[in-house]
């Protein structure tokens, strides 16, 4: 499955299935989140927090594949990640791009 950003394939005619998502809310456990708060008053990067994004958008992006697979897609163009807050300590994370399948 060919994944891009940008909203063509270079070279590649193509036919749109439809938009295509994947979506996590993630949490750290209780430790974890704790020793953040304590980061906070020193500043700096907050490695677990970061570690849980980067696994997030994994699943999330993985998610989206899987759905344009069910749909029988090519590739998905035109991807876009966003994030959000749900609750101190958990954020959502949605991948999201247009499923095409090529002509």
């Amino acid at each position: 499955m060919k994944l891009v950003s940008i909203e063509t394939i270079p070279g590649q005619n193509f036919e749109v299935i439809g938009v295509v998502k994947g979506t996590i809310v993630q949490s750290k456990n209780f430790g974890k989140d704790f020793m953040a708060g304590m980061k906070t008053l020193v500043g700096g990067e907050i490695k677990g927090y970061t570690d849980m994004l980067v696994e997030a958008r994994q699943i999330a992006t993985k998610r989206m594949v899987d759905e344009a697979e069910q749909l029988g897609a090519d590739a998905i163009v035109g991807i876009r990640y966003a994030s959000s807050s749900v609750m101190q300590g958990a954020a959502e994370v949605m991948a999201y791009g247009t499923a095409v399948k090529y002509l």
